[in-house]
This record gives structure tokens, C-alpha cells and sequence, in this order.
């Protein structure tokens, strides 16, 4: 990472007013959080992701399907957010009109004390019934002697909606779905009004989450970016941070507002 555009990219930060943190799969890496293809591992290498993250996976063998995710949550709640996570929530502490977007569906970001994430692709952590209304629902208390991470490859059959009796699904968006559209509307209004937006730990290629910063810079936004490698999203970035988030971006705080955020 070169000092100059670290402080090029600190000046643009000092001054913007409406900022936009968009954050991918990479931060959560940091934190020893697995993607959903890496966590097809042991026992749940007998399957393929395609095959599990399905609306027809989880209608044919919810039981199945219900216990890869409770499995996943299980491992997710182990990790602890890592010092890109803080630093995000400390660039939302100086700049009030800052909107937090994420492609992940953990609670990192949360933990660390963001204050409201917007997830594109839903959360691990707000389940929902599978019924036309799809109500929120939430997760029962485990039996006695099942707190904890459940067994690799173990079938868990899924809990029932309280306010209809339908079963209860992960809050998460399966292959062949859209994203949330509340979801995706407040992102890319945010994304349209916004002085800065910076681009963090994601590849640039799931789509249409990818479009986000593209929607940015195309409004007139300056778009900075922070990832260890090129991704195609370094043509529409004015600045391209090369490192992890962990490592770039408590520098580029520091670098913006001071080690105490009094600059």
C-alpha cells in the first residue's frame, strides 16, 4: 500500500460528507469466516453448494438443508469481527450520513457496532418463514445439552413459523432468487446520493450486489477501493488500496481523522 494514495484517499474521506462502505466476502475472511463453497467440507463434501442453497433443495430435504445452516450460524458465531469491521464502525461514528451495504450474510459487522447494515444477500441471523407473507421469525432455544455447534453432517429438522405454522427457512438469498428489494433499493439510493463510496474486500463480479459501486461512479461519487488484488472494479475507482482490510483500512482511519479520530 503507498503512503501517497493512502493519504490521497484520506483527503477524499475528510471531506466527504455522504459516504457509502460496501463490503464483501474478503473482510469476513479475515475473521475465519469460510464462504458457504468452502464450507462444504468432511461430512457436507457429499454435496454440492448449487444443491443445498436452493428453494428446491430446502422443499425436498429441509432437514438437510436446515442443519448445513444451523452448522454454518454455529461456525459464524465463533468468529469475532477483525480490525477492518472496528474500522468501519469508526468511520460511522465521524461521518452520520454513512450507510453501511454488505454482500455477507454474518453478524460481523453488527458485533463490531455498526449501527444498522443494509444485506443485500440476507443474514444467517433473521430467519423466516416460508410462507407468501414470509414473516421474521426467530430461532428456538436449543434443547438441553445442544448449545453450541452442531455435529458436521447432522439433519436438523427446522422450526415452525409462530405466527403461521409454516417451517422456517434461513434468511439468506438462495440460488434463483432476487435480493431483498428493500434491501436493494435503500443500497442503490444510497449509492446514487453519496460523496465517497468505498468498495471493500469483494471481487466485483456477483451481480447485480457488483453494480453498487459502478452505480457510484456513474453518479459522480468517488469510488475507492481496498483489496489485495486488481478486480474489475479498479476501472471505475479513483483510488485502488492494495491490501486487506484489516491491514488498510484502521491506516486509512488513522490516516483521516487521527489514531484517536480528532483529525
Amino acid at each position: 500500500m503507498e503512503e501517497a494514495l493512502l493519504q490521497q484517499a484520506a483527503l477524499m474521506l475528510r471531506d466527504a460528507r455522504r459516504i457509502v462502505v460496501f463490503t464483501g466476502a474478503g473482510i469476513s475472511a479475515e475473521s475465519g469466516v469460510p464462504t458457504f463453497r468452502d464450507d462444504l467440507t468432511g461430512l457436507w463434501a457429499r454435496f454440492d453448494a448449487h444443491q443445498l442453497a436452493t428453494p428446491e433443495a430446502f422443499h425436498a430435504d429441509p432437514d438437510l438443508v436446515w442443519g448445513w445452516y444451523e452448522w454454518r450460524r454455529a461456525r459464524v458465531r465463533r468468529a469475532q469481527p477483525n480490525a477492518g469491521h472496528l474500522a468501519i464502525a469508526a468511520i460511522e461514528a465521524q461521518v452520520p450520513d454513512c450507510t453501511l451495504v454488505t454482500q455477507n450474510v454474518d453478524d460481523l459487522h453488527e458485533r463490531a457496532g455498526s449501527r444498522l447494515a443494509i444485506h443485500l444477500h440476507g443474514s444467517l441471523f433473521a430467519p423466516r418463514c416460508v410462507a407468501a407473507a414470509a414473516h421474521p421469525a426467530t430461532f428456538p432455544a436449543p434443547p438441553d445439552g445442544e448449545a453450541g455447534e452442531p455435529p458436521e453432517g447432522r439433519r436438523i429438522p427446522p422450526p415452525r413459523c409462530s405466527s403461521c405454522a409454516a417451517l422456517v427457512r434461513p434468511g439468506v438469498v438462495w440460488f434463483g432468487e432476487g435480493l431483498p428489494e428493500a434491501a436493494l433499493s435503500a443500497a442503490v439510493d444510497a449509492a446514487s446520493a453519496c460523496d465517497v463510496l468505498l468498495t471493500v474486500g469483494t471481487s466485483g463480479v456477483v451481480y447485480p450486489a457488483a453494480e453498487i459501486p459502478r452505480i457510484a461512479a456513474r453518479s459522480g461519487a468517488t469510488v475507492i477501493q481496498i483489496n489485495p488484488q486488481r478486480t474489475p472494479l479498479d476501472e471505475v475507482c479513483a483510488v485502488n488500496l492494495r491490501g486487506t482490510s484489516a491491514q488498510v483500512l484502521p491506516a486509512l482511519v488513522a490516516a483521516t481523522w487521527g489514531p484517536n479520530g480528532e483529525g
